[in-house]
């Protein structure tokens, strides 16, 4: 995964491992790791770590492996666990047989607490969890040592033993790391280590009363793993001095190292699990995978590609810089990708009858149209015209504002891949709606070309009067402005786009689309690109999302009335 910028060429990562691979350090290998907490679905966030740790990997003849830091049993879960593999599988990458748990460790990683207490650098603190806060401090606040520091190792090992035996109920003692009050640094202000939780572990069931914290089971199960590049976004870099203290406590020979890149920052979205947890248990969106969230299984369903989201993370880069990323950058990859793979149709959302007087009743023509028309290898397809069509309620004006160029009274157009027709009378129900438009055609104009050489200005596409009716979801952002979570006085959800859904249920596409594969992509003229729901669809009954429009207009619209 390199820069957007090859003039710049290696990004800092790059140029770490090719120092250490000069210099020999860990005899030349290289082994990352992704190491998800299973406590949520991915989001595209993740997907940039993802391509970033296992790219690295294969970029220098490594090997990447998949662990999970199910350190916190209360808010994991199995479900989550299966989610992030098939993510990780969609994105392209295989961990092949290093799949890990931080549990496979908890009878080393107890063992390991143990030493640091005969180290003497480990105590059991018998202070609340608030007042564990309150004696550590902060920047501005010196911490002040706990009164259970002085405990002698004897009694420490026999309390710690204790906790594991489950004797003592929750936040009752506390394991810490016994290191520096003083720092300036709070983290390394004897920072818990292990704590006491009786809660039931979706590996380990009911056998740990007592589960380590994050702080001290990442870095150890990066040493145990023979992991030699353990790669995490900037939040962790002020934590590094811990995981230096840590593994240098414990570990002896070749050692695992810390390197810190920037997160992904996606505006008009948030990234906190608890945010997004929080839209799904109540309900904003219909689950984890609603294709309105930034999650990878929601993108997946809305319609992106695994290509689309590679390539975005590489767009994004790798630097200490954090950015913000604009969503047009994660839309601009997924038009670039499914404008060479997804093939043309036609579909009519919101129908206006249009009857063409002059073509003959009961005659249907079959018209072959091109699948994509700078790829013929792609084919053709036949699409039946009649004298009863469809075409878009918007492309049709009675009274035509300057500029407006589709369909008039007295207008011509050109039906794309079809004839050019002729709008001659409007048809309206007692409330003066536009029903029906009655147009008549010129025979001389199959194909869309007339043959002499008189030019229209409006392309519309249709559908046949035989098309089917079906079900169309169009997606857009799902929060209104660009940073959700950044005004501290109301709460994210204030911000939800009340526009984001729009479901359509009598939309009219070509008939060969009634029987669209679960999965499919297709481009539907002047609309977007749709993909055929994998949840919802039945056989004979697709039910499109919209994954993109053909250009951005968000910004367009967002100007209006302004």
């Amino acid at each position: 995964m390199t820069t957007t910028n090859e003039t710049q060429g290696l990004n800092f990562l790059q140029e770490i491992i090719e120092e250490d691979r000069r210099t020999g350090k860990h005899g030349g290998r290289v082994l990352t790791r992704f190491p998800p907490e299973p406590n949520g679905y991915l989001h595209i966030g993740h997907a940039k770590s993802i391509c970033l740790n296992f790219g690295l990997a294969k970029q220098y003849g490594g090997l990447c492996n998949l662990r999970f830091d199910d350190t916190n049993p209360v808010t994991e879960d199995t479900d989550y666990v299966e989610s992030i593999q098939r993510d990780v599988k969609w994105l392209g990458f295989d961990w092949e047989e290093r799949k890990y748990f931080a549990s496979d460790y908890f009878p080393k990683l107890y063992d390991f607490a143990v030493e640091l207490i005969k180290q003497g650098k480990a105590y059991v603190c018998s202070l609340s969890p608030d007042e564990i806060r309150e004696y550590r401090g902060d920047f501005t606040t010196p911490g002040r040592d706990s009164p259970y520091r002085t405990r002698s190792v004897e009694e420490n090992l026999d309390l710690f033993a204790r906790m594991r035996a489950g004797e003592f109920p929750d936040s009752k003692h506390t394991l810490r790391a016994k290191i520096d009050m003083a720092s300036p640094n709070p983290v390394l202000r004897d920072p818990p280590i292990y704590r006491i939780r009786h809660a039931h572990h979706h590996r380990t069931g009911d056998a740990w009363p007592i589960y380590p914290l994050y702080d001290f089971a990442h870095c150890l199960s990066d040493a145990l793993e023979g992991i030699t590049h353990s790669i995490c976004t900037l939040e962790f870099e002020n934590r590094r001095v811990l995981y230096d203290w840590i593994v240098d406590s414990l570990i002896k020979g070749d050692r695992p190292h810390q390197y810190e890149f920037n997160r992904l920052n996606l505006n008009y979205t948030v990234m906190s699990k608890r945010k997004l947890l929080k839209l799904v248990t109540e309900k904003y969106v219909s689950g984890w995978d609603d294709p309105r969230m930034m999650t990878l299984s929601g993108l997946r369903r809305r319609g992106f590609t695994p290509k689309s989201i590679r390539d975005f993370a590489s767009r994004a880069g790798i630097s200490k810089t954090q950015q913000l990323i604009d969503m047009g950058v994660l839309e601009l990859c997924i038009r670039e990708d499914l404008n060479d793979t997804a093939p043309r149709a036609m579909g009519v959302l919101r129908p206006l009858k249009v009857v063409v007087e002059n073509y003959p009743e009961g005659q249907v023509e079959m018209l072959e149209v091109q699948n994509h028309p700078q790829k013929p290898e792609m084919g053709t397809r036949q699409v039946p015209f009649m004298r009863e069509l469809f075409i878009e309620a918007d492309d049709f004006m009675e009274v035509p504002a300057k500029g407006f160029f589709r369909l008039a009274p007295g207008k011509e157009v050109r039906l794309r891949s079809a004839y050019f027709i002729t709008c001659k009378e409007v048809i309206k129900d007692a409330d003066g709606k536009v029903v029906e438009l009655r147009c008549t055609y010129d025979p001389a104009t199959k194909g869309g070309d007339s043959p002499d050489g008189r030019k229209v200005k409006g392309t519309l596409h249709w559908a046949p009067g035989n098309a089917p009716s079906v079900e169309v979801r169009l997606y857009d952002r799902l929060f209104s402005v660009e940073s959700p979570d950044s005004d501290d006085a109301k709460d994210f959800t204030t911000f939800l786009n009340p526009n984001s859904l729009e479901v359509i249920t009598n939309a009219r596409v070509e008939p060969m689309l009634a029987n669209a594969a679960a999965e499919s992509r297709f481009q539907f003229e002047r609309l977007g690109y749709f993909y055929v729901d994998p949840k919802d669809s039945q056989p004979g009954r697709p039910v499109f999302n919209r994954t993109v429009t053909l250009k951005d207009s968000w910004v367009k619209e967002q100007g209006k009335g302004k």
